[in-house]
């Protein structure tokens, strides 16, 4: 009997964790630079060694035959790629996917929002650290805070069932307005997520220790403001979220250093040259392009490549802040 006859049973790593989600990075471009992300200077990958929309397609296919119900498009900056809607249309019409979503800075929703939503995109994930126009421009050292706000009109005028700020909090550059943050979430009808800085990537100028804001220092500061109460909702990622008294905006915390959420993870991700990373904050990988390549348009080949390579999905990641980062690749390359 062909042993991927059940798949849907068929990716649970050697701690009993079932893996639901992939975030899958389409490029490692962006038109921004943010400081947190990449080096200012970048050298971007040769366009060969991207996989094509084509294979991209191909490989959601064969995760979602393998129970993967969840896909989240990522970058880089994921709208800037070249044809891109035509992936999400795509990947919006496979049978047994349940939620396409995205993350984005927010730079291409003016014009690419309702497209989107066209092809099936449930929800979106936008990035927002300040509202500050000069502080924004020195955060992600060439973006224009009012193009991210368009965009963020434009999100929720399409209607999409949920869109949320995402927001990098790093200490002495934009601690201070995690309160306006929530703020203008509340003004907009939408949620918003709070995530601990990070340290992948020798990024120069950046001393995670001296920079580092903890979820529970933000709670705190949110505290003087608003009322939390932890919340049961999820969508499946490493959020954990709070309601506000007598308000619908959630208010969630990514914790990768000071609340490990590594017990319940449910995801991998795809680089945007075909590497299958097991573990943001480990460096094992599978090289799913080689096999694309390889072995052209052969599924039962990449599901069994896939299955094998989920028992190498270590127990946690390693993210320490006082030591130099031991993971090479910027988030660019990881795929948010």
């Amino acid at each position: 009997m062909n042993n991927l006859a059940n798949p849907a049973s068929q990716l649970i790593d050697k701690f009993n964790r079932k893996i639901t989600y992939v975030r899958l990075s389409v490029t490692d471009r962006c038109d921004f630079r943010c400081v947190y992300c990449m080096s200012e200077k970048m050298t971007f990958l040769p366009r060969q060694e991207l996989l094509t929309l084509e294979e991209l397609e191909f490989l959601g296919r064969a995760f979602i035959e393998l129970g993967i119900i969840k896909i989240r498009i990522t970058g880089g900056e994921p709208l800037v790629r070249k044809g891109i809607i035509q992936l999400f249309q795509g990947l919006g019409k496979l049978t047994g996917l349940e939620e396409l979503v995205l993350t984005t800075n927010g730079s291409q929703l003016i014009k690419m929002a309702q497209p989107l939503k066209e092809a099936g995109v449930k929800r979106i994930n936008i990035s927002l650290d300040t509202l500050k126009p000069n502080r924004f421009l020195k955060m992600t050292r060439i973006g224009k805070l009012e193009k991210v706000l368009a965009g963020i009109e434009a999100a929720i005028e399409a209607g999409f069932e949920r869109v949320k700020i995402n927001a990098v909090i790093i200490k002495n550059r934009n601690h201070d307005e995690v309160t306006d943050l929530v703020q203008f979430a509340i003004e907009k009808g939408i949620d918003i997520s709070f995530i601990e800085e990070m340290p992948l990537g020798n990024i120069e100028g950046r001393n995670c220790v001296e920079t580092f804001y903890s979820s529970s220092q933000i709670r705190q500061d949110l505290a003087k403001t608003f009322t939390l109460s932890s919340s049961i909702e999820t969508t499946g990622g490493p959020s954990k979220y709070y309601q506000l008294a007598g308000i619908k905006t959630r208010v969630g915390f990514i914790s990768p250093h000071s609340h490990n959420f590594c017990e319940y993870c449910n995801r991998v991700r795809i680089t945007t040259s075909g590497r299958l990373i097991l573990c943001l904050g480990q460096e094992n990988s599978v090289d799913l392009r080689q096999v694309i390549r390889t072995y052209p348009n052969d599924i039962v080949k990449l599901k069994q490549t896939i299955v094998n390579a989920i028992s190498l999905k270590p127990k946690s990641h390693e993210f320490e802040l006082d030591k130099k980062s031991q993971i090479l690749r910027y988030m660019n390359l990881t795929g948010g």
